[in-house]
């Protein structure tokens, strides 16, 4: 069974790449704007200074699997370091944001100089292959509302903040995102949604998403992944997650 729990690097043994990097130009994108796509290339990597940015690979129908959703302090575009000529990826505004980039030249120059620098760069690129392993194997052997579970899970600890209640409140998704971020369809993750919604796991508004992450860790340990179904009945400590939610 795979462990629903987030893997956390330990914060003391990592190398911040900002303590290497020098200051660069800032650069503002409107929501929706493509920071690079296919036809136009990454250059080098970003760093986000506030907002959300998406990346996604695209296949030849046009569809989209969604890499990572990345927000203040986190980096992306690493992909420009190989200097491959096509790669089938776009990163897209979810928001208006402020980005900070470097080329995969200045990048090169600063590891040569600051190695500290490499390594920490080598960090994150190890820690989301890792993620990315997780996720193949939740590919392979849960079902959809689990893997919709684990994604609400995994936003939640990225992408959330605690209520006193114990619920996490996150930013608004589409279906139409998660669904790219699962691997199944829109109306797929509707029908999970409305289910997770109904039985009590969560609540969700053009406003944002509330979540009851006890809960679905708890379906999540103690549920086969070859058999989890959104109508398996969940308690948590004699009382039903709905009962909660009210």
């Amino acid at each position: 069974m795979i462990q629903p729990s987030v893997a956390v690097a330990d914060q003391n043994t990592l190398e911040d790449p900002l303590a290497h990097l020098p200051c660069s130009t800032i650069v503002g994108y409107l929501k929706g704007q493509f920071i690079y796509d296919q036809d136009q290339p990454s250059t080098g990597i970003y760093l986000v200074i506030n907002g959300r940015v998406k990346v996604a690979r695209l296949a030849n129908d046009g569809r989209q699997t969604i890499v990572d959703i990345y927000q203040t302090d986190d980096f992306f575009g690493e992909s420009a370091l190989l200097g491959l000529r096509r790669r089938p990826e776009r990163a897209t505004a979810l928001e208006d944001i402020k980005l900070m980039a470097w080329t995969a030249a200045q990048i090169h120059d600063l590891a040569q100089m600051r190695p500290r620098l490499a390594i920490a760069l080598l960090q994150i690129v190890v820690q989301r292959s890792l993620e990315y392993a997780h996720r193949i194997e939740s590919f392979s052997m849960d079902s959809t509302g689990c893997r919709l579970a684990r994604t609400l899970i995994r936003f939640s600890h990225r992408l959330g903040a605690a209520e006193p209640d114990g619920w996490y409140r996150m930013p608004p998704f589409t279906h139409e995102l998660l669904a790219q971020y699962v691997g199944t369809s829109r109306e797929i993750v509707s029908h999970y949604m409305n289910e997770f919604r109904r039985q009590g796991y969560l609540r969700y508004s053009r406003k944002g998403i509330v979540l009851f992450r006890e809960a679905f860790n708890e379906w999540l340990c103690r549920t086969s992944t070859h058999a989890v179904e959104v109508g398996v009945p969940l308690r948590v400590g004699g009382t039903q997650s709905s009962e909660r939610a009210s």
